[in-house]
């Protein structure tokens, strides 16, 4: 098998995955060598149906994404008429993963399909923190 093409989203607008994360994940891509393509943020190219990403979904072979919930990237590809191979995807999500589990996961050559199948349905509703918004 091939190894798996890495796509890294700062989430520059959202702001929803800590600072410190994604500057730590990206510095490790950065000095590892290892090719990776990188983007601002999936949520606005998603919104803007920028073709970058029919184009990034059907590199062929497995891709792994650093971002956040597998769920919303999903959609966010789907929304952008540019489905993801769900049995050849592995999303890395950065809003709960460390910095070092996110890169371990990024660097290994194993891929873990994770993008939920089907319609959204009450399980890929997000979870509380229990913080006040």
């Amino acid at each position: 098998m091939a190894a798996p093409r890495i796509l890294y989203c700062h989430c520059a607008y959202a702001q929803i995955v800590p600072e410190d994360v994604k500057k730590d994940v990206l510095r490790q891509l950065s000095d590892s060598g290892v090719a990776f393509d990188a983007v601002a943020d999936l949520c606005e190219m998603s919104a803007r149906r920028d073709t970058a990403l029919a184009r990034l979904a059907s590199g062929g072979g497995p891709v792994k994404i650093a971002a956040c919930y597998p769920r919303a990237v999903k959609w966010l590809f789907a929304a952008a008429q540019a489905p993801l191979p769900i049995g050849a995807t592995e999303v890395v999500n950065m809003r709960v993963q460390s910095a070092a589990d996110a890169a371990a996961t990024l660097f290994s050559q194993e891929i873990t399909p994770n993008l939920p199948a089907g319609k959204v349905t009450a399980a890929d509703a997000p979870v509380s923190s229990g913080a006040s918004e």
